[in-house]
């Protein structure tokens, strides 16, 4: 099967569906930057796509980073007086502070209040918070939860284990017919936060999926890992092999009704942010389109300017601008499968224009070449239904140099990548133009 025939059996219902179950399947899992719960998600992804995994020691040096301690926690609450656990991790996961160091302990609610966090201006929320690289205790609760404790002595616990262990991702490497890379990287270590960011997961594992069954001109590299100290870590460990990546895009947030949103690479000109740029038009411009910053997810570790790799980042809402963003509310009716649907259908023109972005060369150069004579302006009436007319034909024969490619006439020329391409095609098959190597 083609590209373009996958394109066109893509059957957004059922692969909606189907992706909605696999964030399903996913949510309940308590992950972290490292652990067990990693492990899970690898593992179940697995269904999907080859998965090669990657254990990476504590103590590890990674450029200005290392390694850390590997945490799982198996349980944590906080009872009160009767021994009624009002704070507890097996309602909800986001109730423990993740990364949380174990705890057994006796206290005061004045004693116990600095270790709770809550979101007073969304009091029935209990916020996602986090303690990677400070070791301290801490649960997570909604405010109007911390403001029903009574005063009196609580019980804590936090059974878990932060030791020395292992940092573990996730590879997959579909080769092409040529080495040269595109690089789709999701972060696997949020725990029970559907939008933010099993639906980038969902996304990044049905697209491998799909593009493992075709032949394709680019390898693609599919990475799942812990964000921030995943890519740092994945970079350190390939920085020989990066020279390789010709495009990329960190895939997070695709779960949301929002529109799509695409923020640039550090560079701002590169192909993938002028084919991103080109689809989203070409979409009917509901797409938005942000310049690069050095905040957000792993595009600044692959921007960062030691690597400078052309890596942008797709999104829906961005992160930290919607409601739900780090807390309970990010949950599976926050993730739509149409949604989920929409974005893996995007991430596949994405790759179409990445694949059929080649250069070709006009091989009647010299003037305009006589298309009555090849029997074109007659098949005009049957061109114009498959979206071709004389003006592309014209567009094409005219900035076809060899150093001009697909997508660079579609954007001059103002017609749709896929129209340009169809043109193309077209003209070599009555022997005006050839592709050129």
């Amino acid at each position: 099967m083609t590209l373009d025939e996958l394109r066109s059996r893509f059957d957004a219902a059922d692969l909606g569906r189907r992706m909605h179950a696999c964030v399903a399947d996913l949510y309940p899992l308590c992950r972290s930057i490292t652990g067990d719960g990693v492990r899970e998600t690898l593992t179940r992804l697995g269904a999907h796509l080859p998965l090669a995994r990657h254990e990476v020691p504590t103590g590890t040096p990674v450029f200005d980073w290392t390694v850390p301690n590997e945490w799982n926690v198996r349980d944590a609450w906080v009872k009160n007086a009767a021994g009624d656990r009002v704070v507890d991790f097996g309602s909800c996961n986001l109730h423990v502070l993740n990364y949380s160091a174990p705890v057994r302990a006796r206290m005061t609610l004045a004693e116990l209040r600095p270790h709770l966090h809550t979101l007073p201006e969304q009091p029935d929320l209990i916020p996602y918070r986090t303690s990677y690289y400070q070791e301290r205790w801490g649960f997570c609760l909604s405010q109007r939860a911390l403001e029903a404790l009574p005063e009196g002595e609580y019980e804590v616990c936090v059974d878990s284990t932060l030791a020395p262990g292992h940092l573990s991702y996730g590879e997959c490497l579909l080769p092409g017919r040529t080495t040269d890379e595109v690089l789709l990287s999701c972060h696997v270590c949020h725990p029970s936060l559907a939008n933010d960011n099993l639906a980038g997961v969902t996304v990044a594992a049905f697209l491998g999926e799909l593009l493992g069954a075709l032949s394709l001109r680019y390898s693609y590299r599919f990475l799942f890992i812990p964000g921030t100290i995943g890519s740092i870590t994945w970079l350190a460990r390939n920085e020989s092999a990066v020279g390789r990546i010709r495009a990329g895009l960190v895939l997070a947030c695709l779960g949301d009704p929002g529109a799509p949103t695409y923020k640039k690479s550090r560079r701002g000109d590169t192909a993938i942010d002028r084919t991103v740029a080109h689809v989203l038009r070409s979409r009917g411009g509901e797409g938005r389109i942000r310049e690069f910053s050095p905040y957000g997810y792993d595009e600044r570790q692959y921007c960062s300017p030691g690597f400078d790799l052309p890596v942008g980042c797709l999104t829906r809402t961005p992160h930290g601008e919607y409601a739900e963003y780090h807390t309970s509310a990010d949950d599976l009716a926050l993730v739509r499968p149409e949604a989920l649907a929409d974005s893996l259908a995007l991430a596949l023109a994405i790759v179409h224009a990445l694949e059929a972005d080649v250069t070709y060369v006009n091989l009647n150069p010299k003037c305009e070449p006589q298309l009555g004579r090849r029997g074109l302006y007659r098949a005009l009436g049957g061109l114009r239904e498959a979206g071709v007319d004389e003006m592309a034909m014209l567009w094409v024969l005219n900035q076809s140099d060899g150093r001009r490619g697909v997508l660079e006439i579609a954007e001059r020329s103002g017609y749709p990548f896929e129209v340009i391409e169809r043109t193309a095609g077209m003209l070599v098959e009555h022997g005006l133009l050839a592709e050129t190597p």
